[in-house]
C-alpha cells in the first residue's frame, strides 16, 4: 500500500493535476472568502468551511478521475491486479494518495482563518477544530466516491461526470427533503427521517455548529469504508470476468 501511495503521490505533482486542482479550489475558495467573509463582514470559519466544502464538491473529480479509469485505459490495471500486492493495497494505496493531496490543501486554507483572526476576538480554537475534523471527514467522503466512479469506467472524463453527477444529485436529494415546505405523501412521510439520517450534509452541519459526536465520525469513516469496499469489488468482479 504504501508504494502505491508513494507512486500516486508523485504522479499528482509530476503531473498537473495535483496543481490544478489545488489551484482550482485555493483560487475559487479565495474569491468566495473574500465575497462572503471579509465583503459580507462575516468573520465566521464555519461559513468560510460551508463555502470551501461546495467548491471541493465540485473539483474533487479532478482529483479522482484518473485513480483507476487510467489504469484500465493503458491496460496497467492488469499488472496491478495480477501483482503480489491485494487488490485492497491498490485501493487503499491510491485513496490515501488522494487524500494526502486533500489534507495538504486544506492546511493551506488555514491562511484564511489568520486573516479572519484579524476581523474579530471570538474565534475559538476548539470550535475551528471541529469545522475542520468535519470538512476533511466529508471530503474523504467525496474521494472515497469519486475513486468508485473512476472504477466503473475507463474514460477520465466519464468518471470526472459521473462523479460530479453522483454529489451534485446527493446536495439536490438533501436541500429538497430537508425543505420544509416540501411535503411528502403521508405514506411515504417516513422517508424524511431516514433520509436525514443518512444524509452527508445534515452530518457536516453539527461539525460546523461547533458539536463534536462521535456518531458522526464514524458514520463518515463507515461511508468511505463502504465506497472502497464496493470499488474493490468491482475490481474484483473485473479481474474474474476478464480472466
Amino acid at each position: 500500500m504504501l508504494a502505491i501511495w508513494k507512486r500516486e503521490l508523485q504522479n499528482y505533482y509530476l503531473t498537473p493535476i495535483g496543481y490544478v486542482f489545488m489551484g482550482i479550489f485555493l483560487l475559487v475558495g479565495g474569491v468566495m472568502f473574500y465575497l462572503g467573509n471579509i465583503m459580507g463582514m462575516t468573520p465566521s470559519a464555519a461559513t468560510l468551511l460551508g463555502n470551501l466544502n461546495y467548491i471541493f464538491m465540485l473539483t474533487v473529480p479532478i482529483l479522482t478521475m484518473r485513480l483507476l479509469s487510467e489504469e484500465r485505459r493503458t491496460k496497467t490495471d492488469q499488472l496491478l491486479i495480477t501483482s503480489p500486492l491485494r487488490i485492497w493495497d491498490i485501493v487503499g494505496g491510491k485513496f490515501l494518495a488522494a487524500a494526502t493531496v486533500v489534507l495538504l490543501t486544506t492546511c493551506c486554507t488555514l491562511l484564511y482563518i489568520a486573516l479572519l483572526s484579524r476581523y474579530t476576538d471570538r474565534m475559538y480554537p476548539a470550535a475551528i477544530a471541529c469545522n475542520y475534523l468535519g470538512f476533511l471527514l466529508l471530503s474523504l467522503c467525496y474521494v472515497a466516491l469519486g475513486l468508485l466512479m473512476s472504477a466503473l469506467t475507463e474514460s477520465q472524463v466519464s468518471a470526472a461526470v459521473l462523479t460530479l453527477g453522483v454529489n451534485i444529485l446527493l446536495q439536490i436529494l438533501e436541500s429538497v427533503f430537508s425543505s420544509s415546505s416540501f411535503a411528502l405523501p403521508g405514506a411515504l412521510s417516513f422517508l424524511r427521517p431516514v433520509l436525514s439520517w443518512f444524509s452527508l450534509y445534515s452530518r457536516y452541519n453539527q461539525f460546523a455548529a461547533g458539536r463534536l459526536s462521535f456518531a458522526n465520525i464514524l458514520y463518515y469513516l463507515s461511508f468511505s469504508g463502504l465506497m472502497l469496499f464496493l470499488t474493490v469489488r468491482v475490481i474484483d468482479r473485473r479481474r474474474w470476468s476478464e480472466g
